[in-house]
């Protein structure tokens, strides 16, 4: 068994550990943006499907992300108007975002902040983490803390007395926009409907 509480959790996370722990879509699978390597080994994922970058918080993920003022007000926007929640935004990395993130192509990152009481605790303690869906790569996402265990024995799960009083996700992953330069390009239509209005392009 690998359930743990959650200090023994945020111990773990922050020593390069794999862990799992609920959000508002689905479970999530995370480690340090530099263990990002574990996530892919674990998954058996592609190089080339990079993780997500999520923070408690907006300020906390600005830092991996560079564009002209500009940008940087069209992003804060969209992530004024849907955040917390179910959005990825994938923008231009910063040299402060490891390439074992998106090992593929270093040069963008998808970043979020999850609606969930639980992730945020995690989160605020541990920084910003690598993240993804908690399952092997191409099969649907785990939704319980037993399908997790069975699937990552070694991974550190949140032992369910820690939060039963959450509310659990609705088991849609996150809609991913990626801005283009100029827009908005839907890549993966998920748990917010988005709207992109004219108001959220330069």
């Amino acid at each position: 068994m690998t359930q743990v509480s959650l200090t023994n959790l945020i111990a773990g996370a922050r020593a390069g550990l794999l862990v799992s722990f609920p959000t508002d879509t689905v479970p999530a699978l995370a480690a340090i943006p530099e263990k990002a390597g574990l996530i892919f080994a674990a998954k058996q994922r592609s190089q080339d499907k990079p993780l997500i970058l999520m923070a408690a918080s907006a300020e906390d993920l600005w830092l991996y992300v560079k564009g002209s003022e500009k940008e940087y007000k069209v992003w804060q926007e969209l992530a004024e108007k849907y955040w917390a929640g179910g959005l990825t935004l994938v923008l231009p990395a910063s040299d402060r975002l490891p390439k074992v993130m998106n090992p593929i192509d270093p040069t963008t990152i998808g970043i979020r902040v999850p609606n969930s009481a639980i992730a945020q605790t995690i989160l605020a303690q541990t920084g910003p983490l690598a993240t993804t869906s908690a399952n092997f790569s191409g099969q649907p996402p785990l939704q319980t803390i037993a399908e997790i265990e069975a699937q990552f024995p070694k991974v550190l799960t949140l032992a369910m007395t820690e939060y039963q009083s959450e509310i659990l996700g609705i088991g849609v992953p996150s809609t991913v926009a990626k801005w283009t330069g100029i827009n908005w390009q839907i890549l993966r239509p998920g748990a917010i409907k988005l709207d992109i209005s004219s108001d959220n392009q330069i």
